[in-house]
């Protein structure tokens, strides 16, 4: 019944609710252990997840409800994606059901509260349970690399990982970053930033996480970027999609932004 109330509500509202509830107490305490046999290792430094099921970034923007996702038995909650300065995101309705078509597209645009509120509140995160950040940059931003190594020297102390996230179609121009001497500069930047933060505050995993839409070409470039790179721990792939299926009926099918099959 509560699935289909909310289902009664326009899809932001509804994501608005769970979050407060979850806020207010509604969601559950700390899961039992999983089995040791559900373990798995991820990346060069081998992060250990409990179970290889995890939420990604985009529920929890805000690091608002970390630790009641974790009791739902997550081996992972991914907060964000974060950027270093507040901002609202693309203009409302930005978040749109496909029903007949089982599928959502939406075009968010990295609305969120800001790294100073995002840090506060990740001051919280539980003893147990893995909580990884996702950090992004202001869309008006003219400096995007130094975005990230702001996001990186934020977030470094007070999670058990950092994703990169340059694959948001949302936000003109940012997937530019996955090419050429744009995703060079982005690399060596955050290398140099992460080194200092390793040798002052210990290891970190940090992934980058890349679009579905690239050609061959493109994904042999940052393959190779990324093991030249060396102290990224691996890729993440994929976001929502700006391709559309021939066969989508719903009426909201024309709507630009990313794309995501649910079923």
């Amino acid at each position: 019944m509560a699935t289909v109330g909310m289902r009664m509500l326009p899809p932001e509202a509804a994501h608005r609710a769970a979050i407060a509830g979850l806020k207010a107490g509604f969601g559950p305490g700390r899961p039992k252990a999983d089995p040791p046999e559900l373990k798995v290792r991820l990346g060069v430094s081998g992060l250990e997840l409990p179970n290889p099921v995890g939420l990604a970034a985009g529920f929890d923007k805000d690091a608002e409800v970390f630790t009641p996702m974790l009791g739902y038995g997550f081996g992972f909650v991914e907060c964000g994606t974060v950027t270093p300065l507040p901002q609202v995101g693309n203009a409302k309705p930005r978040l749109f059901r496909l029903t007949p078509d089982q599928a959502v597209i939406n075009r968010m645009g990295f609305n969120n509260q800001g790294l100073d509120a995002f840090v506060r509140r990740l001051d919280a995160r539980p003893k147990w349970g893995v909580v990884g950040a996702n950090v992004g940059a202001n869309k008006a931003s003219e400096d995007w690399v130094a975005d990230y190594v702001a996001g990186l020297k934020a977030v470094w102390r007070k999670c058990s990982y950092v994703t990169m996230n340059i694959s948001s179609p949302n936000t003109p121009g940012l997937r530019g970053l996955q090419e050429g001497t744009a995703l060079e500069d982005l690399l060596g930047a955050t290398g140099e930033a992460a080194a200092a933060l390793d040798a002052e505050m210990g290891r970190r995993p940090v992934f980058l996480k890349v679009a579905p839409d690239l050609d061959e070409r493109a994904i042999g470039a940052i393959c190779e970027a990324v093991k030249a790179a060396r102290y990224l721990d691996g890729l993440i792939v994929s976001n929502t999609t700006i391709e559309r299926p021939d066969d989508l009926v719903s009426a909201f099918k024309g709507e630009a932004g990313g794309f995501r099959v649910r079923r």
